[in-house]
């Protein structure tokens, strides 16, 4: 059975960090791709990051880019989304999702077969 644990959400002011982390448990995490998404007040979930298993190679979306970094961790099976910059746009609740995918696929909601129940990110203006 996965299971995925998100930790790390709370309230902080914009222009702060914060660090998600998402532990894994389940299948070989060697072979299983990472990913982040959001949803906030009244939105669609949206992609925010990911990090495939494979090559390691990392996928942003572009309202994220240059502020987040997603990272993966093999030996505490844990992913992490270093996010810095906040603004009060990234206020949302923040999912990981899991997948044995790799590729461009993993910009899609539809490609994660397991989800975490999410954390919440408040960034005050």
């Amino acid at each position: 059975q996965v299971l995925l644990v998100e930790s790390g959400g709370g309230v902080v002011q914009a222009g702060g960090s914060l660090r998600l982390s998402c532990v894994y448990s389940g299948r070989p995490f060697s072979r299983i791709s990472m990913g982040w998404f959001r949803q906030g007040p009244g939105k669609e979930r949206e992609f925010v990051a990911a990090v495939s298993w494979s090559s390691g190679r990392t996928y942003y979306s572009d309202s994220v880019k240059g502020r987040f970094a997603i990272s993966r961790d093999g030996v505490k099976k844990t992913a992490f989304l270093q996010m810095s910059s906040l603004q009060a746009e990234d206020t949302a609740v923040y999912y990981c999702a899991s997948t044995p995918l790799i590729g461009e696929r993993l910009s899609s909601r539809a490609s994660y077969d397991h989800w975490g129940q999410g954390t919440q990110v408040t960034v005050s203006s």
